[in-house]
């Protein structure tokens, strides 16, 4: 007995198809774009270095403050939404302030500002991968160390508006308020000034929007998910387990800045595409 039936169907045009489609969208291309740039390596190399370089750097500043010693745990604490139990075992894991500067010599000192200094080199490269622009010269490293400083100040400020403010709704308001102002106006001025103004103002927007969207948001996630989890670890594993989930965070933060960034570019060049058909459509008013 034989069969009617055809020749098998061949599902391959097809599936050709979806992926062309797939890599023609824009989620596709954004995508393929955070592919190729390494964007979870590349945030895990800044995680690594941010533990190493911003760490010391903002304890140290702590201790040499007439303010009041906040320090990098402070920072972290803010920056994950922490409180009660999780927000004493980062406090516990750090550095004392007061006992810093005792302890700080010339060469500690060299070691935080060479790190640092890898530090705002990798951003810099990171920004220069999402743009498609070649390496900056090797003479531009003096903007390097203007914007670890600009960023050294921008969190130390930030951290202290929690001894300015308290925690009373009008003043809460207003310290979020102007976070999330001055988060966009630093990112927006730090592309721009990393990557020399080879990119114009208005295309680096969107991203500096975008970050500070993404640190929001990685907020409100650090608060229902790490919060927990530092407790649970510092149970099971001490201090090294309070280390592994701010390392985690860490990790986020720079997904966040590479990632707003890159999403920024690409909302940028979808606004370029638009603006071409909307102007060749006919005014039919």
């Amino acid at each position: 007995m034989t069969g009617s039936s055809g020749p098998p169907r061949d599902v391959r045009p097809q599936h050709h198809g979806l992926r062309s489609r797939w890599h023609n969208s824009a989620a596709g291309r954004l995508w393929q774009h955070g592919s190729e740039m390494e964007l979870l390596h590349r945030s895990m190399g800044l995680a690594a270095l941010a533990l190493v370089t911003l760490a010391p750097l903002l304890i140290v500043i702590a201790a040499a403050s007439p303010f009041q010693h906040r320090g990098f745990a402070y920072w972290v604490i803010d920056g994950m939404s922490l409180s009660g139990h999780p927000a004493d075992a980062v406090s516990h894991l750090f550095a004392t302030p007061r006992r810093v500067l005792s302890a700080t010599s010339v060469f500690s000192v060299l070691a935080v500002a060479l790190f640092g200094l890898t530090f705002a080199s990798s951003v810099q490269t990171g920004y220069e991968r999402v743009w498609s622009l070649p390496a900056g010269r090797w003479h531009t490293v003096w903007r390097r160390a203007v914007w670890l400083t600009a960023l050294t100040a921008y969190l130390f400020a930030e951290v202290q508006s929690g001894a300015v403010l308290d925690s009373s709704v009008p003043q809460s308001a207003v310290r979020i308020t102007l976070t999330v102002l001055f988060g966009v106006l630093f990112f927006w001025w730090g592309q721009h000034f990393l990557l020399g103004s080879r990119v114009s103002w208005r295309a680096l927007l969107p991203g500096a929007v975008s970050t500070m969207l993404g640190l929001v948001g990685l907020r409100w996630f650090s608060y229902q998910v790490f919060s927990p989890l530092i407790v649970n670890n510092a149970v099971t594993y001490g201090a090294m387990g309070t280390v592994l989930v701010v390392q985690s965070w860490l990790i986020g933060v720079g997904f966040v800045v590479f990632g707003g960034a890159l999403l920024g570019r690409h909302i940028h060049e979808a606004h370029r595409r638009w603006r071409p058909r909307r102007a060749s459509r006919p005014d039919l008013r």
